[in-house]
């Protein structure tokens, strides 16, 4: 698919981040969109600068919906229909996610689940409500989100990720195994995996705002680093990872949107976002043995790759 003007695409977690990103690059070249997320004034943003910046005609629309929940995603694909008054889609960018339920022996089990029911289901229930859609189609590409803990299932030694590290190996897994599942039963549909490494969003506050709190993860960061947790009040631990997290990162949502598009543009089946994530991609496939030692983070560190993504997470 080279290109996207009089397309339609369908964006998850459109609201913030990578996929309003996405949004306003695709409705800047003329594609129409459709996003979901569970923040309607996040959305209203979203939709309110992807139509300045688009051409006379090209719709944009919004639709509140928990992707892990595959009734509202149903409902949300009926919505598109109506709202663009067709029964096809082009694109499908399954993005949402959130970080949080790090320690499958010793964490909450309510937001392990919540993790991993939005990072891993959540693309599951995209491809099944919006696939009818896809097929529909003359042409249609599916892109669904992993991440570097989609093959490297770590933030460090001490420091346990299993919740999302398990839903994106999942992802990976899942949309590797869609090629020859499309190649055989849709073979005008396509399909990549995005493995993004630290992207400048607002994920980590995101995150514990949907879990409902300050998240384990967030206080053996700040500790690492010295800072006085009990001298803070949950709003300010939010917003210092936030700004951590979004404001130290190597790349840019925008430029991140960018490389996927390119990537779709490519029909390339792999995408890796970030110089970091290319690098720890070629560590982790030179030395797979080593790669959850401490000596293999401090490689890692020593090159300038993770170093505020593993603390402010």
């Amino acid at each position: 698919m080279k290109d996207f003007a009089g397309k339609i695409a369908v964006i998850t977690g459109g609201g913030t981040g990578m996929g309003r990103e996405l949004a306003k690059a695709l409705a800047a070249e003329g594609c129409s969109v459709a996003i979901c997320d569970i923040s309607e004034a996040n959305m209203a943003e979203t939709a309110r600068l992807c139509q300045e910046a688009a051409p006379q005609g090209t719709k944009v629309s919004t639709f509140r919906a928990d992707v892990a929940i595959e009734q509202e995603m149903n409902a949300w694909a009926e919505a598109v229909r109506r709202d663009f008054d067709t029964d096809k889609i082009h694109l499908l960018f399954n993005n949402a996610g959130i970080g949080g339920g790090g320690s499958f022996v010793a964490g909450d089990r309510k937001a392990w689940e919540r993790t991993f029911a939005i990072c891993f289901y959540g693309v599951i229930n995209g491809v099944r409500a919006f696939l009818p859609l896809l097929q529909n189609a003359s042409e249609g590409h599916i892109v669904n989100t992993s991440s570097v803990n989609g093959f490297w299932a770590s933030l460090g030694p001490g420091r346990p990720h299993t919740a999302y590290s398990a839903a994106k190996f999942g992802v990976k897994g899942f949309t590797e195994a869609l090629i020859e599942d499309l190649r055989l039963h849709a073979p005008h549909i396509s399909c990549s995996v995005v493995m993004p490494g630290h992207i400048g969003t607002d994920i980590a506050g995101n995150s514990m705002a949907i879990q409902g709190g300050v998240s384990n993860e967030l206080l053996l960061g700040l500790e690492a680093m010295g800072v006085d947790t009990k001298a803070l009040t949950d709003e300010q631990m939010i917003a210092m990872a936030n700004a951590g997290f979004r404001d130290n990162a190597p790349t840019s949502a925008a430029k991140a949107a960018q490389i996927i598009l390119d990537g779709v543009r490519a029909n390339r089946w792999r995408i890796l976002v970030g110089e970091d994530a290319i690098f720890l991609d070629q560590c982790v496939r030179a030395d797979p043995e080593a790669a959850y030692t401490p000596e293999f983070l401090d490689r890692l560190h020593a090159a300038g790759h993770l170093v505020q993504a593993a603390s402010r997470q």
